[in-house]
C-alpha cells in the first residue's frame, strides 16, 4: 500500500515525483508546503475515490497527517472497516 499512497500524495499535491521519494517515517504536516488545507482535502478526496471509503471532516487531524506512516495507518483502518 505504501507505493500506492506515495503516488496518491504525489498526484494530489502535484509534487512532480518528489512524493515518490518519501518513506513511512517522512513527516507530512508542516514539512511539505503543498500540504495546506486544500492539499489535505485533495488527498482525502483522492483516497475516498480510490479506495471507496468515506472520511468525515472530524476524523481529520494533525495526528493523521503527521507522517506518511500515520496517514497509511489511518487509511488502512478505514479500508478495513469499509
Amino acid at each position: 500500500m505504501l507505493a500506492e499512497l506515495l503516488k496518491l500524495i504525489d498526484d494530489a499535491l502535484v509534487l512532480e515525483g518528489r512524493g515518490l521519494a518519501l518513506s513511512s517515517a517522512s513527516p507530512l504536516a508542516g514539512a511539505i508546503p503543498e500540504l495546506d488545507s486544500m492539499g489535505v482535502m485533495a488527498i482525502v478526496n483522492e483516497a475516498e475515490e480510490r479506495w471507496g471509503i468515506s472520511i468525515k471532516d472530524e476524523e481529520i487531524d494533525g495526528e493523521v497527517f503527521a507522517t506518511v506512516g500515520s496517514l497509511q495507518d489511518f487509511l488502512r483502518a478505514k479500508i478495513g472497516s469499509a
